[in-house]
């Protein structure tokens, strides 16, 4: 026999290795973007395609482009009469006729004559030139950076004076954006105390937005500039994204609790300190329920209906757009946890009725917001059976779209969980989610929202966080529900199983050759309720083709593990617990049926190919059901099909499972 020998030349220890080899640092040619984060769209909005933009150069660039061109258009629109040229040509002072050509150059001196007359023109004249260098996406860093340092030499101590001009303001970002430290500490300088009308300006508000996200350090004093006037901003079509994006992608808790402050009233606004010290900061950062904690009688009184007049005033001024706002749901969800703290019953309930009115017609565009879909599944946990049936109402045309959002699906499952009335969620709801079945197992929040109508809150497909923030309305509901809770799973699973059967019947050999639409066949198969043996036949109808598959490209069933997983999940009639180490069986589903359809669909040929190549446990479990659970001529026919030759074949083969394979054909003698 062949001794491998073993090197003796050890390697030598660290202090022996002599100095270590440095690494080389490659200079990417190209500066790497950052992701940008973009604001949860409403419901209620049509689907935003992804344009593949990566920097931040996306969406307000292209905002910008568009407000940009429209100005052109409208400037375009209102030249004044000299500059209108006919095609034939024009007459001048002296009656003389002039050709077209020359007219336009006579109207482009002028026009430049009347450019170089405004404030500042040169400058820009100088800091576009340099400004064109420094935008280009394909240029080294440092390259980038000395071009940057460049245009701030040309800006520097005029930043105040132009940045109100569209071009102007593009410059002034492009140094926040790719600028050092430095350079975003002296623009943010120079505009300190003019924020607020930046913030209004058509382009200059995107400059705002840029030194909230790029300059921490100045955040907080950026903020500070907008208190007193947040709500009068929250309704400013301009100003309005500003303070949306500021408070949704950028601020932390304090910084959000300096935007939150207006919503209080004037009375914690003129009062409000400038929360120095940590343990203040502290306090803002508990919100309404802070501001609240050392205050009683009239003045508490105050402060609240103070957050509802204004709460009010947004949610009567709709069309401005400010209802879908994060800020704006932030501070209607403090409101409705201060309300907890009112000792009389009366006067609590009398609260949440106003405010419920206030904006029940709205509600649909509130759910994609964590703040928003946890008040609106508060009005659904403690309203009457009117409330109830008036918010399915406002949200059934946006059901699909909820149910692939993460917030707004937990409104529709608190509606499951709450209303009595099944049939009610069953024409609503539930008739549009089976309905659209097919595009919803394509993504893992459409699939939570089928399993939810058959399997709520399992441990196989909802983490702890989200059963955790599912239950949070149960202690409610047990005083506000008559119907007990199994009672109702039970009717939604059975309103849900008819339109779910038929998808698996019609789309469910395709849907399960992906991962997730493998998840959702399984779960449909194994607790819906109904007749079964349609879907059954659509399911075993691939294992019958020829194996391995002949086109590489589309692989047998059984050689695509989830797909494999299913099949055997199937055979056993459930799923495998890891706590019990058994098979928890369901009701609702016959392995047996399905073991003996198999039987019959699938040839002795393609069941030997599989028990030799990746179905050896699938194989294994058909023979287990087979024997267990089938009819004795299942048995004898099965025993012929692995007779001595096949089983020594197995026995021989290098396939995964073959051992337990051969135990189960063993066990049918």
């Amino acid at each position: 026999m062949t001794t491998v020998q073993r090197s003796t030349k050890k390697r030598p220890s660290a202090s022996q290795a002599g100095p270590t080899a440095k690494k080389v640092r490659v200079t990417p040619t190209i500066a790497r973007e950052e992701v940008v984060k973009r604001r949860k769209q409403p419901v209620t909005l049509p689907v935003r395609e992804s344009d593949g933009e990566s920097s931040d150069e996306g969406d307000e660039d292209q905002l910008e482009d568009v407000a940009e061109l429209e100005d052109e258009g409208a400037d375009a629109g209102s030249q004044p009469a000299e500059m209108s040229v006919d095609a034939a040509g024009q007459k001048d002072s002296n009656g003389t006729l002039t050709t077209t050509r020359e007219s336009h150059k006579v109207q482009r001196a002028l026009y430049e004559q009347r450019k170089a007359a405004k404030p500042h023109s040169q400058l820009l004249v100088d800091a576009k030139r340099v400004w064109s260098l420094a935008r280009q996406k394909n240029i080294p860093p440092a390259e980038r950076q000395q071009h940057v340092r460049n245009l701030m030499g040309i800006v520097e101590g005029k930043v105040k004076d132009i940045v109100l001009k569209h071009d102007a303001s593009r410059i002034i970002q492009t140094i926040v954006k790719y600028g050092g430290r430095k350079e975003r500490d002296q623009i943010a300088s120079e505009l300190k105390g003019h924020f607020k009308q930046l913030s209004q300006g058509k382009y200059s508000k995107f400059l705002v937005s840029k030194l909230i996200r790029h300059c921490s350090s100045h955040r907080e004093s950026i903020l500070s500039e907008f208190h007193g006037y947040v709500l009068r901003l929250l309704l400013h079509r301009e100003a309005s994204g500003v303070l949306a994006d500021a408070f949704e992608l950028y601020a932390n808790a304090y910084e959000r609790s300096i935007l939150l402050r207006d919503f209080y009233g004037k009375e914690v606004t003129l009062f409000a300190t400038n929360h120095r010290t940590e343990a203040d900061k502290e306090k803002a950062k508990r919100g309404l329920r802070g501001v609240l904690e050392d205050i009683e009688g009239d003045r508490k009184k105050r402060i609240l209906s103070a957050v509802k007049e204004n709460l009010t005033t947004i949610f009567n001024n709709p069309d401005k757009g400010t209802v879908t706002l994060a800020i704006v749901h932030r501070a209607l969800w403090e409101y409705l946890a201060a309300i907890y703290d009112v000792e009389d019953e009366r006067e609590r309930e009398k609260l949440r009725r106003e405010i419920f009115e206030s904006c029940q017609d709205i509600l649909a565009e509130m759910v994609h917001t964590k703040d928003g879909s946890r008040a609106v599944r508060e009005f659904l946990a403690f309203g009457t059976a009117k409330d109830r049936k008036h918010v399915i109402k406002v949200i059934k045309p946006h059901v699909t779209r909820m149910c692939v959002d993460d917030e707004a699906q937990l409104v529709i499952f608190t509606a499951l969980d709450v209303i009595d009335d099944t049939k009610l969620t069953a024409k609503s709801l539930i008739s549009d989610i089976t309905s659209n079945a097919e595009t919803l197992v394509t993504t893992p929040q459409g699939r939570r929202s089928l399993f939810y109508l058959l399997v709520p809150r399992t441990r196989r497909h909802f983490t702890p966080a989200q059963i955790g923030v599912i239950a949070e309305t149960d202690s409610i509901r047990e005083k506000t529900s008559k119907k007990d809770s199994d009672v109702r799973s039970a009717e939604i699973r059975q309103a849900a199983s008819p339109n779910l059967i038929k998808f698996v019947e019609e789309k469910g050999a395709e849907i399960a050759r992906d991962t997730g639409g493998s998840l959702a066949v399984l779960e449909i198969m194994l607790y819906a309720e109904g007749d079964k043996s349609a879907a059954i036949s659509a399911l075993v109808q691939p294992l019958a083709s020829t194996y391995p598959s002949d086109d590489p490209s589309r692989p047998h069933p059984i050689d695509l593990p989830h797909t494999s997983r299913m099949y055997k999940s199937l055979l056993q009639g459930g799923h495998f617990s890891h706590s019990t180490k058994t098979v928890e069986r369901t009701k609702f589903f016959s392995p047996a049926e399905f073991a003996s359809t198999s039987l019959s669909a699938v040839s002795k040929e393609t069941t030997l190919a599989m028990a030799q190549g990746s179905g050896a446990f699938v194989v294994a479990e058909l023979l287990q059901r087979i024997q267990e659970e089938c009819s004795s001529e299942l048995k004898k026919k099965v025993k012929r099909w692995f007779n001595k030759s096949a089983v020594s074949s197995i026995k021989h083969s290098e396939v995964k499972g073959k051992d337990i394979l051969v135990e189960k054909i063993l066990a049918l003698s």
